[in-house]
């Protein structure tokens, strides 16, 4: 069974640091690339940051460059988003995502809330 189990979502001041972690099981982790996406109220879920299959490689929006980093570690089969300098536009429900071998699947969502 796949699953995906997000974590670290929560309520922060403006400037502040959180970070979130996605726990995989039920597929080969190391096989798949990862990504974080977010869905505010109203809006479209958007890209946020994705790394490769192997870490070698990331990319993110240009919403968030310079302050989110997404990493992960293949051993413990968990993708990483550490977010710094966080907006009140950040807060949204934050998806992680696994995508490979023809196949995808996604995590149930972490509230992010950044507000003073």
């Amino acid at each position: 069974q796949v699953q995906l189990v997000e974590s670290g979502g929560g309520l922060v001041e403006p400037g502040g640091s959180l970070r979130l972690s996605c726990a995989a099981s039920g597929f080969t982790f190391s096989s798949y690339a990862m990504s974080w996406y977010r869905q505010a109220p109203g809006k479209e879920r958007e890209l946020v940051a994705v790394i490769t299959s192997a870490g070698s490689s990331t990319n993110s929006a240009d919403s968030v460059k310079g302050r989110f980093t997404i990493s992960r570690d293949n051993a413990q089969k968990t993708v990483y988003l550490q977010m710094n300098s966080l907006k009140p536009e950040d807060t949204a429900v934050y998806y992680c995502n696994a995508r490979g071998r023809g196949r995808g699947y996604w995590g149930q969502g972490t509230q992010v809330t950044v507000s003073s």
